[in-house]
């Protein structure tokens, strides 16, 4: 359909082309899940046989480049990251750990 919309092919599909493409991808869609659900179980029983290590979870809490990364709260100090300066926190006497410099 899409070539005769093109003007790569100069008569429209008949019914029996559209209708065979159409089979031909509901026939792909069902082997790629059949596909996929093979894959799990084989994924599931190779974890249960330990012939494999279980993928591992990790958890992003952000990226290296952003400038809040790996801080914990303000800092009296400031930071360049990349492009992006953030000048120090002020922070009220006292209220550091490092009171007595």
């Amino acid at each position: 359909f899409s070539a005769w919309i093109r003007k790569k092919r100069e008569d429209p599909p008949t019914i029996e082309e559209i209708l065979r493409n159409e089979n031909y991808k509901e026939e792909m869609k069902q082997k790629i899940k059949d596909v996929s659900e093979k894959d799990k179980l084989l994924q599931a029983k190779e974890y249960e046989e330990r012939l494999v290590a279980e993928p591992s979870h990790t958890q992003v809490k952000g990226h290296a480049s952003a400038s809040y990364y790996g801080k914990k709260g303000p800092s009296r100090d400031p930071t360049s990251t990349a492009n992006v300066f953030q000048p120090g926190a002020w922070m009220p006497p006292g209220s550091s750990s490092s009171q007595n410099k």
